[in-house]
């Protein structure tokens, strides 16, 4: 198969400068580690979006659904309470999210977790039906690689979809984040999840297309967020979550209390209690793997 080298590329070179970010999971695994921290900081977004994916996807009553980067469990619950004859696994890097997930499955006798990598999958060609990713793509070292794995486990006829943030300007929460750090602090520049790989119109169905998936689509989904106050919206970057919650991590008290600010100005709230809607985009692309490989 030959893939577009110059899409390539470019991919490797927005995603340099996020390098350490990504890399530093190794060195700082709390970063997607803390189970409890993440629910608070975006699953609450995630069990927004994961029915609106599920839905997009189009999924078979019945079968073996494959959840690539299952998190919290999101996206598996989502599909099991919706396909009530299918069987769920879900495999995430992190063995703290496993755990999380299997102990808060609602549906045990058709929804299941374990520790596992989208880039090297050990199940057998053509056992699942279908597979989704929900908020994972863009953070897989290799996208391609994983996607051909997909591919490989998936039975002709069966699709794969996937979901990610449209970091760049649609994900209202990280946006005003890093519009606000880059402000007080230029050197955040660098590390600001608009330069994440995967998360602008158009490149996921492209890295679908180069991956031979055939009636490949893409489309939008918005979703809205309620928050209580500035708290509600501010305090779950300081668990150390995402790339986002990493940099904080890294500020001093003067720092932070400076981007706190920015961060309020920014959202225009006149008060500490006002509440605030913030929207959610993410780009979906879903897929059907060929009949002939």
């Amino acid at each position: 198969m030959n893939y577009n080298r110059e899409m390539l590329l470019r991919r490797a070179f927005l995603l340099a400068p996020l390098v350490p970010v990504l890399q530093g999971q190794d060195r700082q695994p709390n970063m997607f580690g803390d189970a409890e921290a993440y629910e608070q900081f975006m699953g609450r977004w995630s069990r927004l979006v994961a029915p609106r994916l599920v839905e997009f996807t189009g999924l078979p009553e019945r079968g073996r659904i494959l959840d690539i980067g299952s998190g919290t469990g999101s996206l598996a619950f989502a599909i099991a309470e919706r396909n009530v004859r299918a069987r769920v696994l879900g495999i995430d890097p992190s063995k703290e999210y496993v755990a999380y997930a299997t102990s808060r499955n609602p549906y045990p006798d058709r929804a299941s977790f374990e520790v596992g990598d989208a880039q090297q999958l050990h199940f057998p060609d053509a056992s699942f039906d279908a597979a989704l990713s929900l908020l994972v793509f863009n953070f897989i070292p290799d996208p391609t690689k994983a996607l051909l794995e997909l591919r490989r486990v998936i039975k002709p006829g069966g699709k794969l979809s996937a979901a990610v943030w449209d970091y760049g300007a649609g994900m209202r929460m990280l946006r005003t984040f890093w519009d606000a750090a880059v402000h007080i602090d230029p050197g955040a520049e660098k590390l600001d999840e608009k330069h994440m790989p995967l998360c602008r119109a158009g490149e996921m169905s492209a890295l679908w297309r180069q991956g031979s998936l055939e009636n490949v689509r893409e489309q939008s989904i918005d979703i809205r967020m309620r928050f209580k106050s500035l708290a509600d919206y501010w305090d779950p970057f300081l668990l150390g979550q995402g790339p986002a919650g990493s940099y904080v991590r890294h500020l001093d008290r003067e720092k932070l209390q400076a981007l706190r600010n920015e961060v309020k100005l920014r959202l225009s709230l006149s008060a500490e209690d006002t509440p605030l809607v913030l929207l959610g985009r993410v780009w979906s692309v879903r897929g059907i793997v060929p009949n002939r490989r």
